[in-house]
């Protein structure tokens, strides 16, 4: 396999997890007596333009199907996130009546509706049906399709170039980064602004965040790659910040390359952290195997001193990071009974490859287990917030990355 941005040849390993299951490919209780399907799930580094990307092996058609189950608006902090955003955006870009706003992956419309709220003209762009039905009650229209350059010129033909295109958590999950960033180029007007985000790589390796990778994301991203592959489309990062979303990620703000903005020294300072952090040299990704198996390892022990000792341990969160973490451990409903997910498209399903089943978050509450696991660890202190009273009643709660700790 080579490079996906630059393509040169890839030889080198950041991570091996095994075969696994698409994250996202949740199964009904038919499901469990036909075969399922397994990927490996393996990442490399390219040692030329330092993109981290899982090898080729599942297709897109089976990692985003019609009936895909992640709804962005299930998380009440994403939410309040994604109107701080467009508040921001609303602000500085000056957008009004006369302006249009795409955004790429719009999901269940849990950000463009901030915007039809302020009656600014909006359109989405999303290949799962399940989502966009959902963002299309909102009175958001939405074009279910996988978005790349070819849509990115038809859009423009049509005069529907964008002032502001917005992409959040959607760059990781490109197969061709390439096409989907000249994608950008043509949709967007002269004098226009293009803001992504996605967990940035130095984090990820910085607290060993080994379980956000699985197939949906070909790319593990840091601001250095991502300038080059930006520059290499004929647009220029002109600005970048450091969000704490996701255990942490890049919010970057893109132009065309003619564009008389000046490059803000934010960028210029980050990619000179990265390089002091080692996201240039070989070592730094050599050595991340050995953290990821060390966070297996202490979890399990955990989970099985728990049994032993005749404790009741529940998850919370039928997350695709919690997916690649269950299964690379090998984690079974030996251990772990169940997990509980507000995300009603979810219940009654199973986890993949785990086969773990998953109920509303009033089984907690039925059950008052010893201990809750919170999957999704970036969201932990909302978990906990939403369940204070198991706390108090003595469930404990805890989170496996990068450290298993119980939480006070």
């Amino acid at each position: 396999m080579n490079c996906r941005h630059c393509e040169a040849p890839l030889i080198h390993t950041f991570l091996d997890l095994g075969f696994a299951p698409p994250s996202n490919a949740y199964l009904t209780a038919e499901d469990l007596n036909r075969p399922e399907k397994y990927y490996p799930l393996k990442v490399r580094v390219c040692d030329q333009c330092w993109l981290v990307q899982t090898e080729d092996y599942a297709q897109v058609d089976e990692l985003f199907s019609p009936d895909y189950a992640y709804f962005s608006s299930t998380s009440s902090s994403w939410l309040a996130h994604a109107k701080r955003y467009s508040d921001k955006m609303i602000e500085e870009l000056g957008l009004n009546s006369e302006s249009r706003v795409i955004e790429v992956a719009s999901n269940d419309g849990y950000l463009l509706r901030n915007f039809v709220a302020a009656g600014i003209p909006c359109l989405g762009i999303e290949p799962t049906d399940s989502t966009a039905k959902a963002a299309e009650q909102l009175g958001i229209p939405v074009l279910r399709k996988f978005f790349g350059e070819a849509l990115g010129k038809q859009l423009a033909a049509d005069g529907k170039q964008a002032d502001l295109i917005a992409g959040n958590n959607v760059y990781a999950h490109v197969p061709d980064i390439n096409d989907f960033t000249k994608g950008l180029k043509a949709a967007l007007k002269p004098g226009g602004t293009i803001t992504l985000e996605f967990p940035h790589l130095m984090r990820l390796i910085e607290h060993t965040q080994f379980d956000t990778v699985y197939h949906e994301h070909f790319s593990y991203l840091s601001l250095h790659t991502t300038s080059r592959i930006f520059q290499a489309a004929g647009l220029r990062l002109w600005h970048a910040e450091e969000l704490p979303t996701h255990g942490g990620s890049l919010r970057i703000y893109g132009c065309h390359e003619d564009d008389p903005r000046q490059t803000g020294g934010a960028v210029a300072k980050l990619i000179d952290e990265e390089s002091d952090r080692g996201l240039r040299a070989l070592e730094t990704y050599q050595t991340f195997q050995a953290k990821a198996d060390r966070v297996k390892d202490d979890l399990l022990l955990f989970l099985i001193e728990q049994k032993r000792a005749g404790n009741k341990v529940a998850a919370y969160g039928a997350a695709a990071k919690g997916n690649t973490l269950l299964n690379y451990a090998g984690i079974k409903p030996d251990l772990l009974p169940f997990v509980c997910d507000a995300a009603e498209a979810k219940q009654g399903k199973f986890m993949p490859g785990s086969h773990i089943p998953i109920l509303s978050p009033q089984a907690l509450r039925a059950q008052q287990p010893d201990f809750v696991l919170i999957l999704p660890w970036n969201i932990a202190t909302e978990v906990r917030q939403q369940n204070a009273t198991l706390n108090a009643q003595g469930t404990q709660f805890v989170t496996a990355v990068p450290n298993l700790v119980i939480l006070d």
